[in-house]
């Protein structure tokens, strides 16, 4: 050949596949990711059905309306200019808007919500959550159920604390109030009816100390009212019986004195002027009375005059043609005296008159001074009650101004009452919920992914960690107390999901040994454990008894790999199957079906008669299967048979789980070492250590153990390195 070879210690290179480079290498997470790969299908089965649950959840889920309102605490009052300190340290105080928070969510104020009308709501959403969302009647029960959960208060209440959500925003001083329900418009309907509920109770709670001196107020009017009213009938039944009454600019009193005062001072009049008429009427005679000017203001007596000169006329004119005995002059003569006496008859009635005049007015002024002192007396009377009922009046004056005062107040109490606000007022009404709250697809979903694949991470670190099968040599040296001689690495099946497979498909051993000898990887560790079992022992013949706590651990494997070792290196070998119960060698080597070992130890053959030969090593089935294993596998016949193997360089027993039988114990302290085969990831750690407990005290020696079905690439490398080949002829 043209290449050299040479051999590197590859051992001073770090492994390629190593674990525990890999988790130097790849930091914290690498150990956690590879228990994970390890179990990637438990991770994808969970994974898989984590979120097939939360798509089914999703399509199941009824959606979810949230309606929210808000409202703002520790507003200043309208028109309150100047706040208190108190007033100005609560603004903004946490402490007030988390007391304000539980307030809002307090039955006091549900109660006070459900009695604005609630119920209707309520029921209604609870007839759709029986329903499943669908339209329709629902049934009687569940209808019975409804109406019991609206007429019972209690329950009510923590129904709908559960759904109602109050919170505040940041560090402002707003208050978000919201209702879940599936039905939006039961949402803005609930929403809505609390915070008015909360609205109506703080203007109620900042409203009570005006109500109460509104209140106080109007109990003080009332009395004051009755205290007046009692007052003024008091006023008007003393006037009444003093005589005190009212006139239209006066008391009666004065008017009357005035009135009389009046009176006597036209009688007074009268009487003078009837006395001077009457008079001058006395003083003159009848003829000199004529001139009176209480005579010539009389009428008749001016027209008896006139009548008088007339007929004196005529009585001139006709004296001068007629004679004094004329009839015309005497008729004439006699009207004439006619006419005085009438005219002195009249001057007396005049002065008859004149004179009753004075004489009533005389007496009209006697009784009018007499009047006058009643009246003069009565008014000093009057004028005395007047000053003692002054002070009645002065009092009912002052409780008028009072009572006009208390119901002035009391308007302004009331009118700042009805608009009165409180310290709360409203920010936003619920308006209603177009999209569902909840479920939202892409969140759930995302949330679906995450929590899928966090339970199926911690689904298979902790069945990793919970695992006790055998990952690593370091388990079964700290279990046993034995060595690892090596670590067979798997077979795959061919094809890509052979490779990436963890559950790979178990070969048939001639299959398996096939591979085997095409693998190098494979030829390399059979080579180190064929030498760990030659230098194990002094002797240059050497039986070695294979086996393992539970089946299909790969012992048979192992078995026949060795003896093609051993075999290539000019050993002669012998492999027998000590498997009585359940022989497979015939059917699995196409070995063809011989009395075997079980003919030996019965007598039946001779132990050369038992051998087939295979080419490059000989084999010795079990033959005919048989329940008595452990008794023949005890007799002496079968010490026999062990000393007349010893004329091979290195004999190979597989026997029996050691789990299920003691065949491998009765063989254990026969042969000179005993190899275990423990398979990756299958055997537990515990089986082992009780496998190898139990052959040391039945008397065998334990030399290693062999893992088997290894994953490739965890085992250290000791090749050979191909050199370059030379470039020019002379170099080569």
């Amino acid at each position: 050949m043209s290449m050299s070879l040479v051999t590197v210690d590859l051992n001073e290179r770090p492994p390629m596949r190593a674990a525990a480079q890999e988790q130097t290498r790849g930091g914290p997470l690498a150990a956690p990711l590879l228990r994970i790969w390890r179990r990637r299908y438990l991770f994808a089965t969970v994974f898989v059905v984590i979120l097939g649950l939360a798509v089914t959840a999703l399509k199941m889920i009824a959606p979810q309306y949230v309606a929210t309102g808000s409202v703002i605490v520790a507003e200043a009052e309208p028109g309150a200019h100047n706040a208190s300190m108190a007033w100005i340290q609560k603004i903004g105080d946490p402490a007030d808007i988390e007391s304000q928070i539980l307030v809002i969510r307090s039955p006091r104020l549900l109660r006070l919500a459900i009695d604005g009308g609630l119920t209707a709501s309520v029921l209604a959403e609870c007839r759709h959550a029986a329903n499943g969302g669908k339209p329709g009647p629902i049934s009687e029960k569940k209808e019975a159920a409804c109406t019991k959960l609206t007429a019972d208060r209690n329950a009510l209440v923590e129904y709908l604390q559960k759904r109602y959500t109050v919170i505040s925003s940041g560090r402002s001083r707003i208050i978000t109030i919201g209702y879940r329900s599936p039905l939006p418009e039961v949402a803005q309907a609930m929403t809505n009816g609390l915070i008015d509920a909360f609205l109506d109770d703080q203007r109620e709670a900042q409203a009570s100390s005006r109500k109460a001196a509104s209140d106080w107020l109007h109990t003080e009017i009332s009395q004051l009212d009755a205290s007046i009213r009692a007052d003024e009938t008091r006023i008007q039944t003393f006037r009444r019986r003093k005589g005190l009454l009212k006139g239209t600019n006066a008391p009666i009193s004065a008017e009357r004195l005035t009135s009389i005062s009046q009176q006597l001072s036209t009688a007074e009049a009268a009487k003078a002027d009837a006395a001077a008429r009457l008079g001058e009427i006395e003083n003159r005679n009848l003829r000199g009375a004529e001139t009176a000017p209480a005579v010539l203001s009389s009428p008749t007596i001016v027209s008896l005059k006139q009548q008088l000169s007339g007929v004196s006329a005529q009585l001139a004119n006709q004296s001068t043609l007629l004679g004094a005995n004329h009839p015309a002059i005497r008729a004439l003569t006699t009207e004439r005296a006619n006419l005085r006496e009438r005219i002195d008859q009249e001057i007396k009635n005049v002065a008859q008159g004149l004179r009753k005049s004075y004489e009533a007015s005389n007496a009209l002024a006697q009784s009018l001074r007499a009047q006058l002192e009643t009246a003069k007396t009565e008014a000093a009377a009057a004028m005395d009650d007047e000053a003692s009922i002054e002070g009645m009046v002065r009092n009912a004056e002052i409780q008028r101004n009072r009572y006009a005062d208390l119901v002035k107040r009391a308007g302004e109490l009331e009118t700042e009452r009805r608009i009165l606000t409180g310290s709360t007022r409203l920010v936003s009404l619920a308006e209603l919920p177009q999209e569902p709250f909840s479920p939202k697809p892409v969140p759930f979903l995302a949330g679906g992914l995450v929590l899928a694949g966090v339970l199926a991470a911690a689904a298979a670190l902790l069945r990793d960690y919970t695992d006790q099968r055998v990952r690593n040599p370091g388990q079964l040296m700290a279990g046993t107390g034995a060595p690892v001689f090596a670590q067979l690495p798997t077979l795959d099946a061919p094809g890509l999901v052979g490779r990436l497979s963890d559950r790979r498909r178990e070969l048939a051993l001639p299959e398996a040994l096939e591979r085997a000898r095409s693998n190098p990887v494979m030829q390399t560790v059979l080579r180190n454990l064929h030498a760990h079992l030659v230098l194990a022992g002094g002797s240059a013949s050497r039986l070695v008894l294979v086996t393992s706590a539970k089946p299909r651990e790969g012992k048979s494997f192992t078995a026949f790999a060795l003896a093609a070792i051993g075999a290539a290196s000019g050993r002669r070998v012998l492999v027998i199957e000590c498997d009585l119960r359940r022989p497979n060698f015939d059917a699995s080597l196409g070995l063809g079906r011989g009395p075997g070992l079980v003919g030996v130890l019965r007598g039946e053959v001779t132990a050369a008669e038992a051998v087939v030969a295979t080419g490059r090593y000989d084999v010795i089935p079990a033959g005919m299967p048989t329940s008595d294993s452990t008794d023949l596998l005890m007799s002496e016949r079968m010490v026999d048979f062990l000393r007349w193997t010893r004329r091979y360089d290195l004999v190979l027993l597989d026997s029996p789980p050691t789990s299920l039988l003691m065949d491998a114990s009765m063989l254990a302290r026969h042969v000179d070492g005993v190899l275990c085969c423990a398979r990756y990831g299958r055997s537990q750690i515990s089986d082992i250590v009780e496998t190898v407990t139990n052959l040391r005290q039945a008397g065998g020696n334990v030399l290693g153990i062999a893992m088997t079905m290894v994953k490739s690439g965890r085992q250290p490398t000791y090749d050979v390195l191909r050199l370059p080949q030379p470039r020019t002829a002379e170099a080569a």
